[in-house]
């Protein structure tokens, strides 16, 4: 990985694209081994900056995301050890009440991780069901970086009007916003375009999270309308999109073989010139070493203004986090 790409939050000493864990589809714990490789072969290759949750497994999986990270952390001998850097989202439950649970809520994450977390970042806004909920949980997230737990604190799911009001209790108390992660891609360009975040996190002092940047594997090209399709909720969320995309995927494949890339390249690669930094998933080596060739190269303006003329004709986008504010 080329130094260029790497990215540094303030006062945090970590930095690049990040390897999204998530552990939602498919995952079994004959796993672990295959997940450890890719654990390895990213952060040899300078990917040290990884991104999980406290609610990323439930039920027997408790908390499992978190126990791999740490797992991989502890068993990796190779270089760049020193840089890897944790950022977790904390849930807001409806029973974390007060400001002190999401202090506890972190050291639970820091247990599981065996470290303590980097970046600790509010998983999502309460603001549209529950409002005297949210501030309490806000000043738990300050509390953390004050008290010297964690070196940065961030948001997910906030849109312009609930950051800016965030930023600013934020700033009374002296604590800055490293990052707001917000779903980003090709095909769900909502929170740049209608939002209007990019801009507003450039003027913050924000920098951009972008999650699911390959929408769920649907800009891969290893989909088409005549299936097979994943199981489940993201089986039917496909048939529903791909007839409408042919345009967008495309274009994709166009760019891709002028560049003698990927099309999960050039998308991660267009996340990146957007000014974000991507957080693509990677269950197999193979995957980790696809996503690592997005970086070192750029498209160049006209590749990303073919790309975004594709992606605004589209009929239709991704289904937005339920979460997301405006």
């Amino acid at each position: 990985m080329q130094t260029s790409q790497k990215i540094f939050f303030p006062n945090m000493g970590c930095g690049t694209w990040a390897w999204g864990n998530r552990l939602l589809w498919g995952y079994d714990e004959s796993m672990d081994e295959q997940l450890q490789a890719v654990f390895n072969l990213c952060v040899s290759n300078g990917v040290t900056l990884f991104d999980t949750g406290d609610s990323y497994g439930t039920g027997r999986l408790n908390g499992r995301s978190e126990l791999l990270l740490g797992q991989f952390i502890r068993e990796y001998q190779g270089s760049g050890k020193e840089n890897i850097c944790i950022a977790t989202k904390l849930a807001a439950y409806p029973w974390r009440l007060t400001r002190q649970s999401m202090v506890r809520a972190c050291s639970s994450s820091a247990k599981r991780l065996g470290k303590n977390v980097d970046l600790v970042q509010k998983h999502w806004s309460t603001a549209n069901y529950a409002p005297w909920q949210e501030g309490t949980l806000l000043d738990g997230l300050a509390d953390l970086y004050e008290q010297g737990l964690v070196k940065g604190v961030g948001l997910s799911n906030y849109g312009p009007k609930r950051l800016k009001w965030v930023y600013k209790k934020f700033s009374d108390r002296g604590v800055p916003i490293a990052t707001l992660q917000v779903q980003y891609s090709l095909l769900s360009t909502y929170p740049v375009t209608e939002l209007g975040l990019k801009d507003i996190c450039e003027q913050l002092g924000i920098k951009l999270i972008a999650y699911s940047p390959l929408a769920l594997g649907l800009l891969t090209g290893k989909y088409s309308q005549k299936g097979p399709f994943p199981k489940g909720i993201r089986g039917l969320l496909f048939r529903q999109l791909l007839p409408g995309i042919g345009s967008l995927l495309a274009c994709l494949q166009e760019v891709a073989q002028s560049r003698n890339k990927t099309m999960s390249q050039v998308a991660i690669n267009w996340c990146i010139c957007k000014g974000t930094i991507p957080i693509p998933g990677a269950k197999t080596v193979e995957q980790a070493r696809e996503n690592m060739g997005a970086l070192g190269w750029q498209l160049d303006s006209s590749e990303i203004a073919e790309l975004d003329r594709a992606a605004a004709s589209v009929d239709k986008k991704m289904v937005q986090n339920i979460f997301q504010t405006k």
